[in-house]
């Protein structure tokens, strides 16, 4: 079972995915540059960071659709988030929100291109076993609106302090 699966809701994968970076340019908008930074919650990431784990994510997941494609029985090689967002407050929001556009689209047209067959090529995460093409395309769909709800949570209370 796809642990993001559940935030898709109706829409497709594609749907989602392509939405994202839209949604993701409204919500830094409303949440301004002041507020990017500061944190929801003690230990919780602020819209800056998810913003440019987003980013980090969209490298992660192109790598891992081209080595299904290419490989077979590929293994996925996962990585420790908090490791990746150590440097986050370094990091410019606007600068993630561009690169994640920029890789959308990429990673975008390579899962239109895809073969049906493609589709259910079969790859293994070690954490979460044996997926396919498509339960990547599933994940990332999921994956961004489980952080767009979470940005949209620090949005209302931007606009609620404001």
């Amino acid at each position: 079972m796809n642990p993001y699966a559940s935030h898709v809701g109706g829409d497709t994968p594609l749907e989602v995915i392509s939405e994202t970076p839209r949604r993701l340019a409204q919500l830094v908008e409303s949440i301004g540059p002041g507020r990017l930074e500061g944190s929801p919650a003690p230990g919780k990431w602020s819209a800056r960071d998810i913003v440019c784990h987003l980013a980090d994510c969209e490298i992660a997941f192109g790598f891992r659709l081209k080595q299904t494609l290419a490989e077979d029985r590929h293994v996925i090689q996962p990585f420790d988030q908090d490791l990746w967002a150590k440097n986050y407050a370094a990091c410019d929001a606007r600068l993630a929100l561009a690169t994640l556009t920029a890789l959308r689209a990429w990673n975008i047209a390579l899962i239109q291109s895809v073969k049906p067959a493609d589709l259910s090529k079969p790859v293994t995460h070690p954490e979460r076993g044996t997926m396919t093409f498509q339960t990547i395309v599933e994940t990332m769909a999921g994956h961004d609106r489980n952080h767009i709800k979470q940005i949209e949570a620090i949005a209302g209370q931007a606009a609620t302090a404001s």
